[in-house]
C-alpha cells in the first residue's frame, strides 16, 4: 500500500528556506510514511490531514484512487493552522 508523495511549490519553497538538517529530517519523515501513512497522519479539517514532525506540521491532501499524498503546507506549529 505504498503511496507516492508530491510537494506543492509553497512546501518546497519553505523546505528550501530551512536549515539543511531540519529539512532533511522532514523529508525523511515523509519517506517513512509512504508505506503506511495512516499510522502517522490525523484528519484535520475538510479534505486535509496533518502530520507532526517535531515543531513543524504539514497539511496533506490524499488521493486514495491514485495513492498520492499531496504535501500542501509545511510550517511551524503556531503558524500552519492560521493559513
Amino acid at each position: 500500500m505504498s503511496f507516492s508523495i508530491i510537494f506543492d511549490k509553497e512546501a518546497v519553497k519553505y523546505l528550501e528556506s530551512l536549515p539543511s538538517n531540519i529539512s532533511e529530517r522532514i523529508i525523511n519523515k515523509f519517506e517513512e510514511i509512504k508505506e503506511n501513512p495512516f499510522r502517522y497522519i490525523e484528519h484535520y479539517e475538510g479534505e486535509y490531514y496533518k502530520i507532526r514532525i517535531g515543531d513543524y506540521r504539514a497539511l496533506i491532501d490524499i488521493d486514495y484512487s491514485r495513492k498520492i499524498l499531496f504535501i500542501r503546507i509545511i510550517d511551524k506549529r503556531g503558524r500552519v493552522y492560521k493559513r
